[in-house]
């Protein structure tokens, strides 16, 4: 499965080609997508929800806007794994804009996990299973998990049980992205600071827009 996913979205840690993007929430209440359009973004990931009993106020008119403008994009869940297990929000999630379909222009939703560990390793493990096995099996497709290396190896024990199943999306403010935590043998999107030119996040995706394409559509 390992190789399978690597060859099915043309990815490699290091790969050559890179795909910008950028990632955003309510705090950016105006953002101008077809400029970052013309200044080559060519996706965005956009915040959803949380737990489940959030929904982002700006969710709606940034998916319209990013549509509009030609970008692939996605939305996102902030996990709260101390709440409700992970199936509850999963079907939150998917209720209110994290749902996919494999037309090309949308990608998987993405699980946002970062904070405190509440849960025990194994607990955090097994509730990630739960929300991401429920999430496909509502739309055929794993969430990319958005994560940073010490939250990883402090919340989960850097298990590797995601590997062969969900894309990485790896959090590090850096000039590199250094060794990916989980035994994840590449990322598929780096998010490597938090000051992008038209707001939010900058992510870039590793491939090139082929690639890419693959992702949105399954």
């Amino acid at each position: 499965m390992k190789a399978t996913l690597a060859t099915a979205l043309g990815l490699a840690n290091g790969a050559l080609a890179a795909v910008q993007g950028f990632d955003i929430s309510h705090y950016q209440s105006s953002v101008n997508f077809g400029a970052a359009y013309s200044a080559g973004a060519r996706f965005v990931i956009i915040k959803a929800t949380e737990g489940t009993d959030y929904i982002d106020p700006s969710f709606s008119s940034h998916y319209s806007g990013a549509t509009n403008a030609g970008l692939i994009r996605g939305g996102y869940h902030f996990a709260h794994l101390d709440t409700s297990s992970g199936a509850t929000q999963a079907n939150y999630f998917l209720a209110h804009g994290g749902g996919w379909s494999g037309d090309g222009i949308t990608l998987p939703g993405m699980l946002d996990l970062e904070g405190s560990c509440v849960l025990s390793a194994s607990a955090t493990v097994a509730w990630i299973k739960d929300f991401s096995n429920t999430y496909h099996s509502k739309t055929g497709v794993y969430p990319l998990l958005y994560t940073n290396p010490s939250w990883w190896s402090s919340c989960t024990g850097n298990s590797n049980a995601f590997v062969n199943t969900n894309p990485l999306v790896l959090a590090r403010y850096s000039s590199s992205a250094g060794t990916p935590p989980g035994s994840w043998p590449y990322y598929t999107i780096w998010q490597y600071n938090d000051a992008y030119t038209y707001g939010g996040d900058s992510d870039s995706f590793n491939g090139d827009m082929a690639a890419l394409l693959r992702l949105a559509k399954g």
